[in-house]
């Protein structure tokens, strides 16, 4: 039983675990959410979006924003893994 689970359990985990990785760092891209920062700001800027508008959707941002770096962060520390 134990060379069964070496041969067909463990690979299958492991692809788990970087499927898992990849698709969070997908999820919470930092560099993604703080263009959006930027892009919200300019539209402020140049008159396109309203600041009721642009106040809800930077507080959403960063929001957002701090979330990912809390994700990265548990990625990198190795905090995160899939349930066996």
């Amino acid at each position: 039983m134990l060379v069964i689970d070496d041969l067909l359990v463990r690979p299958f985990v492991s692809l788990l675990d970087i499927l898992q990785t990849m698709a969070l760092e997908e999820l919470y891209d930092i560099d993604r959410i703080q263009d959006e920062l930027k892009e919200n700001q300019l539209l402020y800027e140049i008159g396109e979006r309203p600041e009721s508008e642009y106040r809800r959707r930077k507080a959403e941002l960063e929001d957002e924003l701090e979330l990912a770096e809390q994700v990265r962060d548990e990625l990198t520390s190795g905090k995160i893994e899939v349930k066996r």
